[in-house]
């Protein structure tokens, strides 16, 4: 067996696909029509797919899980995002935990739980 990615499920993955070209980097490998493989082993699909397959709804900002992302100018990438997406939503503004790593966390536009550190 091996392990391919994580998937999150989005209302439109073009959308998504942008907000993670612009904030992250990610590029997109493969379109199968509502579902996307990007770069970093990260696959979009969209809700209307996710909740045929399963029978259930999607529920927005479940906190159930996040992304992690690691980032040297954290401070660079905070303003990037309040620039491109000032609508967002967050769960902690730019903070230090006690051990020295600065931390930011957010919802990306569908409700996907995500957190940029620096290094550790």
């Amino acid at each position: 067996m091996k392990y391919k990615g994580t998937l999150i499920v989005v209302k439109d993955c073009r959308r998504a696909l942008r907000f993670y070209q612009d904030m992250f980097g990610l590029r997109l490998k493969r379109d199968n029509d509502g579902n996307m493989e990007l770069t970093d082993r990260i696959y979009l699909q969209e809700a209307r797919y996710w909740e045929t397959f399963t029978g259930k709804d999607v529920i927005p900002k479940s906190n159930l899980s996040e992304l992690y992302f690691e980032e040297a100018d954290i401070e660079g990438f905070v303003k990037r995002l309040e620039t491109l997406y000032p609508e967002t939503e967050y769960v902690n503004r730019l903070m230090t935990h006690s051990w020295g790593q600065k931390v930011v966390r957010f919802y990306d536009p569908d409700g996907n739980l995500i957190e940029v550190g620096t290094p550790v």
